[in-house]
C-alpha cells in the first residue's frame, strides 16, 4: 500500500474504471496528452487511446451536451469541467436535463454520468477558479454532490460514483491536491455514496464539515484537545443528499454542533445541515447552532484570501462559543 496524494488518488480511481469497463469515457478541456491542468488524466490516453480518452473544445456547454448523449447510448462519461467557476456554461445540461432523465423517462433510461471538477480557495488562482459552487448543485433534486477530504476516499467515492447509474457531480478540492499524503490500497476498492464518515470520535460537540475544511476542523480539535474540549468530526463526503442520520446521531451523543463550511453564509449546504438538526435534534442541543463560513461576498482576489478563508482559529474560537454557552 503506498503513500499517495489526493490527485494521484483521484488517478487511480480513474485508470481502474477506464480498465474494469469499456464504456467508460473520460473527456474534457486538455485531458488528453497534457493530462488536464492538474495532470489528473496523465497517462490515461496513452494507454488507453483516444477513443477512450480524449480533448473537447473549449465549450463547457458542449461537455455537458455530449455527457448526456453517450450516457444515453449505453457508455459511462467521466466529464471533466476544468474549473468548477465554469459550471453556470453547462448548469442547463447538469440541473435542467440530467438531473431530471430518470424521472422524466419514468425510470426507463439511467444517466450514468459524472462531472469532475476542482475547486476551492487557498491557492490564489485568478478569478472565478475558486468559487464554492457546490451550494447550486445540492439545491437540485435528481443528482449527487460528493467533495472527498482525503486521499483514500477520493479513489474509493470516485469508483463509486463512475459505477453509479445516476448523474453524480464530483469536486476536488485543488488545495487538497497535493497538501499530504496517506495510505490508499493499490487494488480497487468502494467508498459508499451518501454515506458520511465520523473522521473523529469525540463527546463535547460535533463539528460537520466537508472538504478542506475537514483539514481544519482535525487542527481545531487538536488544539482544543489540549484545553479538555473533546470533538467529534463529521465529515459529509456526499453533500447531496445528506447523511441525516449520521448527523443526528453525533449530535445526540455531543448535545452540541458546529457546521463549518469553506463557501459564504448563505451558500454552500452548511444552512441545509442546520436545518436538518432544527427539526430532527433540538431537544438534544444544548446550545444554539453555531456556524462557521467565508463572509457574504464574492470571492476575493487572491491577495486577500487569506483573510476571507475560514480556518482553524475560526473553528477553535466558535467551539468555545458554544461549549460555553
Amino acid at each position: 500500500m503506498a503513500q499517495k496524494t489526493l490527485i494521484q488518488a483521484v488517478t487511480d480511481a480513474l485508470h481502474a474504471e477506464l480498465k474494469n469497463d469499456e464504456n467508460v469515457l473520460i473527456f474534457g478541456e486538455d485531458v488528453g496528452k497534457n493530462g488536464g491542468v492538474f495532470r489528473a488524466t496523465q497517462g490515461l490516453q496513452d494507454e488507453f487511446g483516444e477513443d477512450r480518452v480524449f480533448n473537447t473544445p473549449l465549450a463547457e456547454s458542449g461537455i455537458g451536451g455530449l455527457s448526456i448523449g453517450l450516457a444515453l447510448e449505453g457508455f459511462r462519461p467521466v466529464a471533466e469541467i476544468q474549473f468548477f467557476g465554469f459550471v453556470f456554461e453547462t448548469m442547463d445540461s447538469i440541473v435542467g436535463q440530467a438531473a431530471r432523465t430518470r424521472y422524466r423517462m419514468g425510470g426507463t433510461r439511467h444517466l450514468p454520468i459524472v462531472i469532475r471538477s476542482p475547486f476551492g480557495g487557498g491557492v490564489h488562482t485568478p478569478e472565478l477558479h475558486s468559487d464554492n459552487l457546490e451550494g447550486l448543485i445540492a439545491q437540485s433534486p435528481g443528482i449527487k454532490v460528493v467533495i472527498p477530504s482525503n486521499p483514500y476516499d477520493a479513489k474509493g467515492l470516485l469508483i463509486s460514483a463512475i459505477r453509479d447509474n445516476d448523474p453524480v457531480v464530483f469536486l476536488e478540492h485543488m488545495k487538497l491536491y497535493r497538501s499530504f499524503r496517506e495510505e490508499v490500497p493499490d487494488e480497487d476498492y468502494t467508498v459508499p455514496l451518501c454515506k458520511a464518515a465520523v473522521t473523529r470520535e469525540g463527546t463535547d460537540v460535533s463539528v460537520i464539515t466537508y472538504g478542506a475544511m475537514v483539514r481544519e476542523a482535525i487542527k481545531a480539535a487538536d488544539s482544543l484537545e489540549k484545553e479538555g474540549i473533546s470533538v467529534e468530526i463529521i465529515d459529509l463526503r456526499t453533500v447531496s443528499p445528506l447523511d441525516v442520520e449520521t448527523i443526528v446521531k453525533s449530535v445526540e451523543k455531543t448535545n452540541r454542533a458546529v457546521i463549518v463550511q469553506e463557501a459564504q453564509r448563505q451558500a454552500g449546504v452548511g444552512a441545509a445541515v442546520m436545518a436538518e438538526l432544527s427539526e430532527r435534534a433540538i431537544l438534544s442541543l444544548e446550545a444554539p447552532i453555531g456556524r462557521v463560513a467565508a463572509p457574504d461576498t464574492v470571492f476575493p482576489f487572491g491577495q486577500a484570501e487569506n483573510d476571507w478563508l475560514p480556518n482553524a482559529k475560526d473553528i477553535e474560537a466558535k467551539v468555545k462559543e458554544t461549549v460555553n454557552f
